[in-house]
């Protein structure tokens, strides 16, 4: 499948002001963005879906223990790359947000692949027969990350809107519409709060969509 995919499009990487504001805001913005990994054989999809992180205050971000060794690169400058490994068997990619020494991020949880898809199928050991195999790909936190070779120590702290760094997040003028909300899923506290943003256009892509309910987004 992925052989007649020869290349892709112009994709400008996002810069620092994008990241640098609240959690919610850069989480609705990435809607539609791309991210990219060109250190090796080049690999882009679609961001599809998200959750904002909000900091010391949000009992369900990491960041609410404070600064550690750990967690760092989240009171760091935006725009970076927080990656950490999670049951034992699968890392989950995030970006940081807000200015430096204010901690706050953005958690990927599903992509649709463009390019790259047989790079992507090897790293995940899936074969490709047809378009209804693809969201096994690259949807859901852990998967992403198998298909796009992301690491904590590949990857931790990588300057996410420079290209230089392998890893990176674009656009390419796709603009993102019928965003949708709901609660944050996949965590024990502070369930109730509505920081998970998805597209309906692409909910082949989309994780555990009917788990929870959700409403548009008007606002976008």
């Amino acid at each position: 499948m992925g052989k007649s995919q020869t290349s892709s499009p112009q994709i400008r990487p996002l810069d620092r002001a994008f990241f640098n504001r609240h959690p919610r805001t850069v989480a609705r913005a990435l809607l539609g963005k791309v991210l990219v990994r060109d250190d090796g054989p080049r690999l882009t999809a679609r961001i599809v879906e998200v959750e904002a992180y909000l900091g010391i205050e949000d009992a369900a971000a990491h960041a609410a223990a404070g600064s550690t060794a750990r967690n760092s690169v989240l009171f760091g400058p935006p725009g970076h790359a927080y990656v950490y490994f999670i049951y034992g068997n699968h890392y989950c990619l995030n970006v940081s947000c807000e200015p430096e020494g204010r901690a706050g991020c953005v958690l990927f949880r599903a992509l649709e692949p463009i390019f790259g898809l047989e790079e992507m199928a090897h790293a995940r050991g899936v074969e490709l027969r047809g378009p209804k195999d693809l969201p096994k790909l690259t949807s859901g936190p852990g998967r992403l990350c198998a298909a796009f070779g992301i690491t904590r120590v590949r990857d931790n702290g990588h300057d996410l809107t420079q290209p230089g760094s392998g890893l990176w997040i674009g656009e390419d003028g796709y603009r993102a519409r019928g965003i949708q909300v709901s609660p944050r899923i996949g965590i024990t506290k502070a369930v109730e709060q509505p920081l998970r943003y998805f597209l309906t256009a692409k909910s082949a892509f989309v994780s555990g969509r009917k788990r929870f309910p959700s409403a548009v987004d008007t606002r976008v």
